[in-house]
């Protein structure tokens, strides 16, 4: 019986397992059968596959392989010891900077357009002669396999570039801080009851530029900070002139040191009144890092992801973009940064070429630091600084990332991992629609446009630039503004200057304005430059003469010369400005691109300055000149350090005044904004409002706005609400998907020398 018992017992107990295990597969089956399916990668709709152009390869950034070519080529030639480590002494002869020397515009265009041979590959190596006093440029060919080289210094600048204007390079910087240690050991009681340091952990500094107050003069403003995370706003009080005109740092010299407002003629005169008393001293107390972007609670949400439905609609080859009706080639340069070539809609050219040129601040303060500091970045190069993109961050995390290489002040080419995202981004608006009750109708177009971005992070500011292709022919050149403040301690005199923003800490008023190239190829490069506004007419009314009535009428004016069409920021400037063809649309207007200026700037300098001269491109809104390819950049390697003798001078661009008719034109764009920091840009500033860019619209170039052609067109009448035939969006739900993802990584550390804090 007991035996009978158990036997049932384990009976009931298989079909339980069994039965349990019917329903689990059965609940499996059911999961798998809900999953969502993955998105696919490839576009699914009938999107015709990317066009992509082979010979934009033209515009290629050089390849590691290409650099070491040069490299190699450089430090062998006959008669020079060029010599490419980076911590070499600075009295050497040292090869700073490799990058792409752009060919010939025209010859660029009868390759791409006739059929024409294909432009040497050539590259730019520039020299720091120390041993000759000054710097050379010289350009390398052909690649691959370099066996020529020519000095184009005195071709591309016509002067001799001293070496005084040099930008300063990694030794130098590792120079400087051994000096500043040696130096200020005489201060160590000092440094310990003022700021909680001996002289051996105080690594953070920053300095001051230009250097000095004359063509010639290497002699920069340290000012010393807190070696902790943001150190830009951890001042400290202690700031120190250093001559650093020799080539040997064992013969530099301080010059003027300053203390809580006070100036000394030397460091043992400062320790001597220190140490009497009869300075006023600086007390220590520790304070928490007010800096730290480490977040103060646990991020614990994941906010709104952007992904793609039916795959890509874009496609990266090479250094070719191919998306819906727009293609280009682009590259980033060392020196300038992010650049576009050869933008075409629908086939047309629209755009030869669109860059960076340059980004500049002027600073405000009462102690010497930041009271001379003008930055001219294109100075420091500021395509090296495109560090690596944070995937969902910096760009959304499904967007297409590019590596980039360059070769600023490193001995081999450096990797900068996707340092370029590209990706399509729907604004939350739409680019146009209408309701309408009668007839009864709904028409729209989301805004999704592609995005091409890189963000530089270029001491403590990072500049976040964006060029955006719009379906309606439209694009938009687009700089934003965050990282850190840079800042003073509070001294007597200070908040005339800006605003406390922590403790003993002021936040420097400056400016920022930024310069954009812009070479628009309307219908060729015969083009004109037209403006366009408007003022109000009185006007008698036809239907009853005796009354009158102020109207608004156009204005057009073309504008003959070089300039006529530099138009300035301190001049009323008409609110629509021209890029024109000869040649009309179905209407009979001229075909054209508008350049809208967003902008929000400071003053510029007064012209009376010597400093202004460097930077003279800035007070205008928008210059127009004739394209020459010795004009190639509005800003320099060696501006800033000669800001007074500057190699590029942008008012001789338009000194000679040439004709802009029926030329091949060429658009210099300035645009930015005040910043006036004030506590919320404690640790950082802020993207929002702190920005400004051009956008180049199509006036009268087509015949109808070309988005009425899109595939994400939408139409709505009576009785159609559910119908997928002009409204994709009726179907979404039917096409639900989840993204494939890639792993999260971060490789932007590489390479980065760090230190502890």
């Amino acid at each position: 019986m007991v035996s009978k018992g158990i036997c049932k017992v384990l009976t009931c107990l298989l079909v339980l397992a069994g039965l349990a295990s019917l329903i689990g597969n059965c609940v499996l089956i059911w999961l798998n059968t809900q999953r969502t399916a993955k998105c696919p990668v490839q576009p699914v709709n009938p999107i015709p596959p990317a066009a992509h152009n082979e010979r934009s390869d033209v515009f290629a950034d050089l390849s590691a392989a290409e650099i070491f070519q040069v490299r190699d080529y450089v430090s062998k030639i006959p008669g020079m010891n060029i010599v490419t480590d980076p911590l070499t002494p600075l009295s050497s002869d040292y090869l700073y900077l490799i990058e792409l020397s752009l060919p010939k515009k025209a010859d660029v265009l009868r390759y791409l357009d006739d059929g024409g041979p294909k432009p040497a590959r050539e590259a730019t190596a520039v020299v720091y002669h120390a041993t000759k006093g000054n710097i050379k440029e010289y350009v390398v060919g052909p690649l691959p396999g370099p066996t020529y080289h020519r000095d184009v210094t005195f071709e591309r600048y016509k002067m001799e570039i001293p070496l005084a204007a040099r930008p300063k390079q990694v030794a130098e910087f590792l120079f400087t801080t051994a000096f500043l240690q040696n130096e200020l050991k005489p201060l160590n009681q000092l440094l310990k009851e003022s700021f909680g340091h001996d002289v051996a952990s105080f690594q953070s500094f920053y300095e001051g530029m230009p250097r000095g107050v004359k063509s010639g003069d290497r002699q920069s403003w340290m000012s010393l900070c807190r070696n902790v995370e943001g150190f830009f706003i951890h001042p400290v009080g202690l700031e120190v002139l250093i001559d650093h005109q020799n080539t040997n740092w064992l013969l530099w010299r301080v010059i003027k040191i300053l203390y809580n407002g006070q100036y000394f003629d030397s460091v043992q005169e400062l320790k001597d009144q220190y140490e009497a008393g009869t300075v006023k001293k600086i007390i220590y107390k520790p304070i928490p890092n007010y800096a730290s972007l480490k977040p103060k609670q646990r991020p614990t949400g994941v906010g709104p992801q952007h992904f793609y439905v039916q795959g890509d609609r874009f496609s990266v080859k090479n250094n070719h973009v191919v998306y819906l009706d727009w293609s280009f080639a682009f590259g980033l340069s060392a020196v300038a940064g992010m650049r576009v070539f050869d933008v075409r809609f629908r086939g047309e050219r629209i755009i030869y070429e669109l860059g960076v040129q340059e980004a500049m601040s002027v600073y405000g303060s009462a102690t010497p630091h930041m009271m001379l500091t003008k930055f001219l970045d294109a100075s420091m190069a500021i395509g090296r600084f495109a560090y690596e993109l944070a995937r969902g961050v910096d760009c959304p995390y499904s967007a297409t990332y590019i590596d980039t290489f360059h070769y600023v002040d490193t001995g081999v080419p450096r990797r900068l991992r996707n340092s370029i995202c590209v990706f399509e981004h729907d604004t939350g608006r739409p680019l146009r629609r209408h309701f309408s009750e009668g007839p009864a109708s709904y028409g729209g177009l989301a805004n999704t446009a592609l995005v091409f971005r890189t963000i530089t992070a270029i001491g403590n500011y990072d500049y976040l630039w964006d060029f955006i292709f719009y379906q309606s022919g439209s694009v938009e050149a687009k700089v934003h503004a965050t990282g850190y403040i840079t800042s003073s301690f509070n001294v007597n005199g200070s908040l005339p200057f800006g605003h406390q923003v922590a403790e003993n800490v002021i936040g420097n008023i400056h400016t920022h304005f930024v310069n954009f190239k812009v070479d628009l190829d309307v219908l060729g490069v015969k083009n004109t430059f037209q403006t366009k506004d408007m003022e109000f007419v009185n006007v008698s009314l036809p239907w009853m003469p005796e009354r009158y009535a102020m109207i608004p009428q156009l204005v057009e004016k073309q504008l003959k010369t070089e300039q006529e069409a530099a138009l300035r920021y301190d001049t009323k400037t008409p609110r629509y400005l021209h890029i024109a063809s000869d040649q009309t649309n179905r209407w009979g207007h001229q075909r054209s691109y508008r350049l809208q200026v967003l902008s929000f700037t400071g003053d510029h300098l007064p012209e009376s300055q010597p400093e202004e001269q460097a930077r003279i491109n800035l007070v205008y809104k928008v210059a127009i000149t004739k394209h020459k390819d010795l004009e190639q950049t509005s800003g320099s390697l060696y501006n800033q350090n000669d800001i007074w003798t500057p190699a590029v001078d942008f008012s001789k661009y338009i000194e000679d005044n040439e004709s802009i008719e029926n030329e091949d034109l060429v658009a210099w764009v300035t645009t930015g904004f005040l910043h006036i920091p004030h506590a919320e840009d404690i640790p950082n500033t802020v993207t929002v409002g702190n920005g400004g860019g051009v956008i180049l619209r199509p006036h009268n170039y087509f015949d109808e706005d070309p988005s009425i052609h899109s595939p994400d067109s939408v139409y709505i009448a009576p009785g159609t609400e559910q119908s997928c035939d002009d409204n994709r969006m009726a179907c979404l739900a039917q096409e639900t998907c989840s993204p494939e993802l890639d792993p999260f990584t971060f490789n932007g550390f590489d390479g980065v020398v760090t230190r502890k804090t």
